[in-house]
């Protein structure tokens, strides 16, 4: 059986699903498209994406790839079809065929996420179902700081889910800071890799310190300890966005600097 494989870049909105990996009776971003594909070539498709996001997390940019028997349709009408067939709260912005070389997940390099905060003292209708209202500005440089710390070669166990399946809970970060984006402070994070609700978990632990007072110090006692009582609140899904992902010859050459 000859096969071809096909790249999507994809955005959606994901307040209306469970996540993005495909759940029983819970409607998620994989289900959608696989049921799409489906319609359109009549194959029961399984669509691997380059990282999963929970439920009510959103996507600039998310990377998945599908084999298929049809040659029917050129790659880069995947993306029309595909689209006129799903629900307009998941767009389909790209469709190309590559080699089966290429895997979403597994060839990826860097993923990077973005994580977006109101800080007025009220929040537009329009912006609750994407940022975390805070409410009151933060002391941003402070947060830098903690943010700073995170980078490099970690055990971020007591950032983890205690549902992470994950054996070795070790990433590598490249970057995180803290900025603004017209009126929203946004907290932007690369890395290889990350567990579940690693960065929400990120999120809520240094809002917490900013608001405590304490110091780095802090993050150092998290790291050598795995102590997940000593985190923050997980952030809501609501603010997060996973911003988009680096394969080779698109990665930023500063991403290897570790």
């Amino acid at each position: 059986m000859e096969l071809r494989r096909i790249r999507l870049d994809i955005s959606y909105d994901g307040t209306n699903y469970a996540g993005w990996q495909v759940q029983d009776n819970n409607k998620t971003v994989q289900g959608e498209i696989e049921k799409s594909l489906k319609r359109l070539i009549n194959e029961d498709i399984r669509i691997h994406g380059s990282g999963r996001t929970d439920s009510g997390v959103h996507a600039d940019v998310q990377v998945a790839h599908f084999d298929t028997e049809n040659f029917k349709i050129p790659a880069n009408k995947f993306k029309e079809a595909i689209n006129s067939r799903i629900s307009k709260d998941i767009r389909i912005l790209s469709s190309s065929e590559v080699s089966f070389d290429f895997h979403a997940r597994y060839s990826a390099r860097v993923r990077e996420y973005k994580y977006y905060f109101n800080v007025d003292r009220i929040c537009s209708p329009k912006d609750r179902l994407y940022c975390f209202h805070l409410g009151y500005l933060p002391d941003v440089e402070k947060l830098n700081n903690f943010a700073m710390r995170l980078v490099g070669i970690h055990d971020f166990t007591a950032f983890s889910s205690i549902k992470d399946v994950s054996p070795v809970k070790i990433r590598k970060i490249y970057s995180a800071s803290f900025f603004f984006e017209g009126k929203m402070l946004v907290f932007k994070i690369t890395g290889n890799a990350f567990l579940w609700k690693m960065v929400r978990s990120i999120v809520g632990t240094l809002i917490m310190m900013e608001r405590k007072g304490v110091g780095t110090d802090y993050l150092d006692q998290m790291f050598d300890s795995g102590n997940r009582a000593l985190a923050g609140t997980v952030a809501p899904s609501c603010g997060l966005f996973f911003h988009r992902v680096f394969y080779d010859g698109e990665t930023v050459n500063n991403y290897e600097r570790f």
